[in-house]
């Protein structure tokens, strides 16, 4: 991942404004974990509670990432905070798509029905138009500092986005029809994304470190 030189005032700045982003993804996350677990537990939906959880595992990268932004300027100790962080945000996915895969397909095998929420379409129709925004802002941030750290937290943050998507459906679909199944088969399709980004993390690289924004 290329980047042009920046100064060491330039640096503190997109640092200090990586450090704002995820001061925002905590507290973002922390509601959405709210919502979300609350939501799943009265209606027993998997693929919310996998998202809830996700919502958790974002408060643990964004932790991390806080940490990491705040050795910036310590030329020796900013790779060690890139390779730890990149390996607690790795760690916590593949935990997530293990969950997911277990609870879906026991909900399947023993036809365990979960119940429409419109809480649930709420919480999740929001992720999916605000977290686009903040991972745009993050890959800037990743950029400017060289730093797959910040990269992959912003391929979280996607990741956040594509899981609501597809919650979202699953939901939408049992409402509207009253599968049960939707729910627990939405949650598996998450599984492949998240052993993927997942791995990607826990091999110091990142799915998303060679996109680029367009104005």
């Amino acid at each position: 991942m290329a980047t042009a030189f920046v100064s060491d005032v330039e640096r503190a700045a997109i640092a200090q404004r990586g450090h704002y982003l995820e001061v925002f993804t905590i507290c973002w996350a922390i509601l959405e974990a709210t919502i979300a677990l609350t939501t799943a537990v009265k209606s027993h939906s998997v693929s919310l509670a996998g998202f809830g959880f996700d919502s958790l595992i974002e408060v643990v990268s964004g932790a991390a990432l806080m940490w990491r932004m705040s050795h910036e300027m310590d030329h020796n100790r900013r790779h060690r905070a890139e390779q730890i962080s990149l390996r607690i945000a790795g760690v916590c996915l593949l935990l997530l798509a293990a969950y997911l895969f277990v609870e879906a397909a026991f909900n399947l095998a023993y036809h365990r029905e979960s119940e429409a929420t419109w809480a649930g379409m709420a919480v999740t129709t929001a992720a999916v138009i605000f977290m686009p925004l903040l991972s745009r802002a993050k890959r800037r941030v990743g950029r400017a500092l060289n730093s797959t750290a910040m990269m992959t937290d912003a391929k979280q943050t996607d990741f956040c986005m594509y899981q609501a998507m597809i919650v979202l459906f699953g939901l939408i679909v049992h409402a509207a029809f009253g599968t049960s199944w939707a729910d627990s088969v939405a949650a598996i399709l998450l599984v492949p994304l998240l052993l993927r980004a997942g791995t990607l993390s826990l091999r110091g690289e990142t799915c998303c470190a060679h996109h680029h924004d367009h104005p």
